[in-house]
């Protein structure tokens, strides 16, 4: 089917994504250009005039997870040639003419910085021109100017329908990363670091306000190392918080991932300060060895981590923090890792996501470091580190029992989802300020809304409540808790 002369054909569209926040956004914003074309989504791919793979490279394991999905479009491509298959993100980006090698029948591959092309590559191949790649430049490949160039932004067009739900989005400030810690790939598929003007982000925020979008979650690889000069001002992530806190029609602001040496005073007195900025930071570490730091090319050590861990306490004592860790990375030995127990443990993170190490070809670590811990051994310290941080969320979820607090309503959970779209009541699920999940029986119509619900029941991940009903006046209020 030529998508550029059949325009009375409804195009179906079937995209899947695999990995970040990133991604998430990027297959909006390409669901987005597609439906300007005509297009309109697919349940499955078989229905599909269009098969889209939104990739990952962080671990081997999301790669696999592609090309193993690819292998079983072989026979679909066979029986309906017209079928357009492509394989996008950071996984087109590192591997580049070799999704073709390994899946002949892929007709595009398109990275990060080129998603704005999507509609024009589908269209070419689906007019017989062949196979289409279009990648960055690699970071050798020239000046850090033209470099940047080609990994350029794509953000104007947003979709609401292919948000997990229409009042929270994604805003991407910056992309890229200039850090090169030794186990990550995405310093070379995400290209260097470049924040993007907060005139746009502004103007995002405000069209997502306008479409009903109640939070909004701030994007970047680094997101705390955010600096960007516009006329005579350099914009800090402090000043944007304070910028966006203005937006009529946003009632949350978070932010991810930050950096542990951007972990700034100004930063932190912006959480403290500006009601509408989540008490939520998300703060990896990765290890609590100095060897492994070193080894990882972190940049700090473990009692840099620690007190810039106590600076996040002292300035917001109410905040939640979590982390990240790799766990078997090139040469951790048990005392390695039980170092990192113990910084959990002394952090008490709000919960951690815990990776075995997956060797990265094209990083500096898997030109360095053999992968020398077995997988047996990943697993067990895997296990044990989730252990750790389990029993430390679910004591620390306790302290909310009998407590209320502000939940903004996402919508029915997956056990709601499944009841009977006529009940008076549902399982909802929502979210607190300090980013904790809390399912509490409500109404459909409260999605959306900031509610206040009083918790009764906690687990490691979860917060059980109901909600808090208004009867009488602004002063009496009665909390229906059912058990």
């Amino acid at each position: 089917m030529d998508v550029r002369r059949d325009e009375h054909v409804t195009k179906k569209l079937y995209i899947e994504t695999v990995g970040c926040q990133m991604n998430v956004l990027d297959s909006e914003l390409v669901v987005a250009s597609l439906r300007k074309q005509g297009y309109v989504l697919a349940a499955d791919a078989d229905e599909a005039d269009v098969v889209l793979f939104n990739t990952c490279s962080v671990r081997q394991h999301a790669e696999d997870k592609v090309y193993s999905a690819l292998g079983r479009l072989k026979d679909a491509k066979r029986s309906s040639p017209h079928k357009v298959i492509g394989v996008l993100g950071c996984m087109a980006q590192k591997d580049q003419q070799l999704v073709f090698q390994r899946a002949p029948y892929v007709d595009i591959v398109v990275g990060p910085g080129q998603l704005h092309q999507v509609p024009e590559l589908i269209a070419r191949a689906a007019a017989g021109a062949g196979p289409q790649l279009e990648v960055s430049l690699g970071r050798k490949d020239g000046s850090r100017a033209e470099i940047e160039r080609s990994h350029e932004s794509f953000d104007p067009l947003r979709d609401p329908q292919m948000r997990p739900t229409p009042y929270q989005a994604y805003v991407r400030i910056m992309i890229g990363c200039d850090k090169f810690c030794t186990y990550c790939i995405v310093p070379s598929v995400r290209g260097p670091e470049q924040s993007r003007p907060p005139s746009e982000i502004l103007a995002e925020a405000r069209q997502l306000a306008s479409e009903g979008c109640r939070e909004i979650t701030l994007l970047g690889q680094t997101v705390n190392s955010y600096r960007r000069r516009e006329g005579e001002r350099t914009w800090r992530l402090s000043d944007l918080l304070e910028s966006l806190h203005g937006v009529e029609g946003i009632e949350r602001i978070k932010f991810v991932t930050n950096y542990p040496n951007d972990m700034t005073g100004d930063l932190l007195e912006a959480v403290r300060d500006l009601p509408k900025v989540a008490r939520y930071l998300h703060v990896p570490a990765q290890s609590g060895s100095d060897e492994i730091l070193r080894r990882m090319k972190r940049g700090y050590t473990v009692r840099d981590y620690l007190e810039m861990h106590a600076a996040i306490r002292a300035a917001v004592p109410d905040v939640a923090v979590t982390s990240d860790f790799i766990v078997g990375f090139c040469g951790e030995t048990e005392a390695d890792f039980e170092q990192t127990c113990a910084l959990v443990r002394a952090c008490r993170f709000k919960n951690s996501f815990i990776f075995k190490y997956s060797e990265r070809p094209g990083t500096k670590g898997a030109d360095l470091y053999p992968d020398d811990v077995p997988d047996e051994v990943k697993r067990r310290r895997n296990n044990d580190l989730l252990a750790i941080q389990n029993a430390i969320s679910e004591a620390d979820n306790q302290r909310f029992l009998g407590r209320q607090v502000e939940v903004l309503v996402e919508g029915p959970s997956k056990a709601g989802s499944k009841q009977d779209e006529q009940a008076s009541l549902v399982q909802l699920v929502g979210r607190t300020p300090c980013d904790r999940i809390v399912v509490f029986d409500g109404n459909r119509r409260q999605a959306g809304r900031i509610v206040p619900v009083t918790i009764y029941d906690a687990n490691a991940h979860t917060l059980f409540g109901a909600v808090v009903t208004q009867h009488v006046g602004p002063e009496v209020f009665s909390v229906q808790l059912q058990a």
